[in-house]
């Protein structure tokens, strides 16, 4: 494969989040070299605040999400967070020899420039620039536009062999290496050839509807309670939670907006009546401003605490199974599957673009199961 093209390389600025204490309590430095640009981004962040002592913008470490301050910065500047890691390593005694600070590389502009043109989202832009830039550290020593199909191939199989990627991840990979090759250089499809692996066709776990009655009912904090319900009733990601704002809440037509899902894709769910029963008690409680759901110093609520809100209520209600935010979804679809709903509606419900991925309930729902009867029942009747 050969593109000879002159490219246009910049070198990003570094950011580097330091822990640190101020007045009694942990903070998150935010620290970089005097940058105006940078500055009216640290500026974006909710809660963010300078402090002329420490010479630093900082965060409460209890209001500091890693992902949105990523965000923040991604293709502005390069986040260097190893000192976090390796703190949290010396308090839980963690081996952290796989958690090496990557050299720093620069990643071509038009790389990030395709990205914002075709309107992935923050997720898929942050997954491709670090993939990419992975790549880009193996081959250090070698031009872009000279690097070959079998040395690309070698690579992903080192990566196989010596760090033992997912499937998942594997793909992951080479949509980001072929989204340098065919969409930034414009390369042909036929030029760039690497052997995908099989997904494994996993059915996903759900939970039954006592399951999820005991959580509801076991969680006594109207936030958390919330936080489970609107998961289970809307079929919603994590990611739609977290994002969702207070006008999302559509009550007059007893509707959920839901913007920007999988895919910048925006759509509607219904309302439940006893989750806007719940959602207006929680809004005087807690009187949100923007962010349905906010954390410390109003930011936005994080993965990490959702996932132990649900974990946390799984536990109360004794379920002994490892419970996610996404089994809710799942369950949520195999539900309404098992009372009938047509499987279009749950696949619009749902934000799926593929019927195929819907379909995937029809395999847990109970509706088939239920309308045969067991050859060991027939052999032991217990109503003989």
């Amino acid at each position: 494969m050969s593109f000879h093209k002159k490219l246009k390389v910049t070198v990003l600025p570094t950011i580097k989040l330091l822990p640190s204490v101020l007045h009694n309590q942990e903070v998150v430095l935010i620290k970089f070299n005097y940058n105006q640009n940078l500055i009216e981004k640290v500026k974006t962040i909710d809660g963010v605040k300078w402090s002329n002592s420490l010479g630093s913008w900082y965060l409460p470490k209890d209001g500091f999400n890693l992902s949105t301050t990523f965000n923040t910065f991604v293709h502005h500047a390069f986040v260097d967070y190893s000192a976090l890691v390796k703190k949290q390593a010396d308090k839980t005694g963690t081996n952290t020899k796989h958690k090496v600070v990557k050299e720093k590389v620069t990643i071509p502009q038009s790389f990030f420039d395709k990205l914002d043109q075709r309107r992935y989202s923050e997720n898929t832009k942050k997954v491709y620039i670090n993939y990419f830039g992975d790549f880009i550290r193996y081959f250090k020593n070698k031009e872009l536009d000279t690097i070959t199909s079998e040395e690309i191939n070698g690579y992903l199989l080192t990566l196989i062999r010596e760090e033992g990627i997912s499937a998942s991840q594997q793909n992951q990979r080479i949509n980001a290496i072929k989204f340098y090759y065919e969409k930034v250089l414009g390369g042909e499809k036929t030029l760039y050839s690497i052997d995908r692996p099989k997904k494994k066709k996993q059915l996903p776990n759900v939970l039954s509807t006592e399951e999820i009655k005991a959580m509801i009912n076991q969680t006594t904090n109207i936030k958390h309670k919330c936080i489970i319900t609107l998961l289970y009733s809307g079929g919603l990601r994590r990611s739609e939670l977290i994002n969702m704002k207070v006008s999302d809440i559509l009550s007059d037509q007893m509707l959920i907006k839901i913007r920007n899902g999988k895919g910048n894709k925006d759509r509607y769910v219904g309302l439940s009546k006893y989750q806007l029963k719940l959602l207006r008690e929680y809004y005087k409680a807690y009187k949100p401003k923007l962010w349905l759901f906010e954390g410390a110093n109003k930011s936005q609520y994080s993965v990490t605490s959702l996932s132990k809100v649900v974990k946390q209520a799984a536990r109360k209600a004794g379920i002994k199974r490892s419970v996610t935010p996404h089994m809710l979804r799942h369950s949520f679809a195999t539900h309404h599957l098992e009372k009938g709903t047509d499987l279009r509606y749950i696949q619009e419900m749902l934000g799926h673009f593929s019927s195929k991925t819907t379909e995937v309930y029809t395999h847990v729902a109970k509706t088939d199961f239920n309308r045969f009867k067991n050859p060991l029942d027939e052999i032991y009747d217990t109503n003989k």
